[in-house]
């Protein structure tokens, strides 16, 4: 396979809502055109919001009107997929000829969902991944995926695969995606801290994938022009470390913090041949013998409407 070049498209949800998410997505497009990435992964979140330092009014055992309200203003900031939102970045892809991985909120019903869209030139979405375990809080305002949602896209810069934020700690979800073949491992998140940075490099090393970590980057409270309790108001709310490894967990471009932008590097899909020369984890070196994982991928649903 020839050279691609592929990049993390470090920005941050706006607080004047999605359309203005957009808006600021969509003026990257000459960007992405003059750097010639065939492939651009997005944050965790971005369109519809990752409202960190919010409650939702919740406490244990009750919960106060005002989180009802919080709710539903996040709920009206969601997109649907498909929608307006995803119409707009599917021309995006097709202008600039870049398979696009975003992370977003998307609604369901009346459940909300975090979630990777897989965007393919001249396609739309082609699939979507929804996050299996939110993480702390974020359990409030946030469903569970199943295994219905775990793709893996051929795209042209190889086969693309996504885990969401703290997904990436799960070992055995990074065994099922190995198992499928991943070459690009999409890692939209929120995760500014530089251990982040050590599971990034440790993932494409274990799975010998190159691997793009794309995190939002928020400006203090101060210069958003929002208070957030808890948090000091000159401090970055989230402070990027966009990163791009490997699959000998060497960092090819980042990471990159402190400002929004794009980050690229030039990867080539035949290096991970040699790669796992020494360990394929789902291969040579995954002893079926002693171990074995099943992977449920029937979607759960707990309603059925059978008719004559």
């Amino acid at each position: 396979m020839p050279a691609s070049i592929i990049a993390a498209l470090q920005i941050g949800s706006s607080p004047a809502g999605k359309a203005a998410t957009l808006e600021e997505i969509l003026s990257y497009e000459q960007q992405i055109i003059n750097s010639g990435a065939s492939l651009v992964v997005m944050p965790e979140a971005l369109l519809g919001g990752y409202p960190k330092g919010e409650i939702f009014g919740t406490r244990l055992g009750y919960r106060l009107p005002e989180g009802r309200e919080d709710f539903t203003r996040y709920f009206h900031n969601a997109v649907d997929v498909p929608g307006a939102e995803t119409e707009a970045l599917a021309e995006l892809s097709t202008r600039t000829q870049a398979s696009l991985v975003i992370g977003v909120i998307e609604r369901s019903g009346s459940t909300l969902y975090c979630s990777s869209l897989f965007i393919e030139p001249g396609k739309g979405v082609v699939a979507k991944h929804r996050k299996l375990m939110p993480t702390g809080t974020e359990r409030l305002i946030w469903g569970q995926g199943d295994g219905s949602t775990l793709p893996v896209v051929d795209a042209k810069v190889g086969r693309l695969g996504s885990a969401i934020c703290w997904e990436n700690h799960m070992p055995l979800l990074r065994m099922a995606m190995y198992g499928k073949g991943v070459e690009v491992w999409c890692a939209p998140t929120v995760d500014e801290r530089d251990i982040w940075q050590c599971s990034m490099r440790h993932i494409a090393h274990e799975g010998r994938m190159f691997v793009v970590g794309a995190c939002q980057f928020q400006s203090s409270p101060a210069q958003l022009g929002i208070k957030v309790k808890h948090w000091d108001d000159q401090r970055p709310l989230i402070n990027g470390g966009s990163v791009i490894v490997g699959p000998l967990g060497d960092v090819l471009a980042g990471p990159f913090k402190g400002e929004s932008g794009l980050l690229t590097a030039e990867i080539n899909t035949d290096d991970l041949v040699g790669a796992r020369y020494d360990f394929d984890p789902v291969g040579h070196y995954s002893r079926p013998d002693i171990f074995s994982l099943e992977v449920d991928q029937r979607a759960k649903k707990n309603l059925r409407y059978i008719e004559d």
